[in-house]
């Protein structure tokens, strides 16, 4: 049968569309999406404490974060919300060994809290592992309000209250703070500024020096100094 004796076989039907893709869904990514799993809160604090320290509060993101670590950045919002949280959250985590302070001072008689606390505090500085994180902590509280609210609020309520509760003196509160201000400026000039001979001066002889003054602020007579 030739073409043209074909019977006539009609219309073709029309070709059907591909079926519409499923919308997004809102709020936590997909586990496979999101690089989600075990340790991805781990990953994701390991990553915003690099990306506080390389980058400060202000320029840090979330997205940045989210790079770091390998995930969705709504898995980042999923576990900390906004930037300040995370912030704290990544302060509080990089602050942690300083909260050691508190059992440091009733370690021992109160009479020798001030070389106890200076060694302690100045001695986290001394190591890499736990200076690196401070060290962006302390640069971003000084640049930003934001970030200086979260740190200051973590010191007072975390740390110098604590101290201030073992102290046998007046003023406790504020003696705990002129103790941690004398100390955050050696800080300041040792390990930011890096002024010398402070920067290098070896860590017996700084401790000697600023343990007395520790001292004097924490149980000394304010009449006295």
């Amino acid at each position: 049968m030739t073409s043209e004796e074909r019977p006539d076989e009609g219309p073709k039907p029309p070709e059907q569309a591909p079926p519409p893709a499923a919308p997004r869904r809102r709020g936590r990514p997909a586990r496979t999406d999101a690089g989600d799993g075990p340790g991805a809160r781990e990953r994701i604090l390991a990553a915003a404490r690099a990306e506080f320290a390389e980058r400060g509060y202000d320029k840090a993101s979330i997205r940045g974060i989210a790079r770091g670590a390998g995930v969705d950045p709504a898995l980042v919002h999923h576990y900390f919300g906004p930037k300040e949280q995370i912030f704290a959250a990544s302060v509080e985590t990089a602050f942690a060994p300083a909260l050691d302070a508190q059992a440091v001072v009733v370690q021992g008689p109160l009479d020798s809290v001030g070389e106890r606390l200076t060694r302690f505090v100045l001695g986290l500085w001394e190591d890499p592992v736990t200076r690196e994180p401070l060290l962006a902590i302390l640069r971003s509280a000084v640049a930003n309000e934001a970030a200086a609210v979260v740190f200051r609020n973590l010191v007072y309520t975390r740390l110098m209250s604590r101290i201030a509760a073992e102290l046998k003196a007046p003023d406790a509160q504020l003696r705990s703070e002129l103790a941690a201000a004398h100390l955050v400026g050696v800080i300041m000039l040792r390990h930011v500024i890096k002024i010398e001979p402070m920067a290098s001066e070896d860590l017996d002889r700084v401790v000697a020096m600023v343990a007395p003054a520790v001292q004097r602020h924490l149980t000394g007579d304010p009449a006295a100094a």
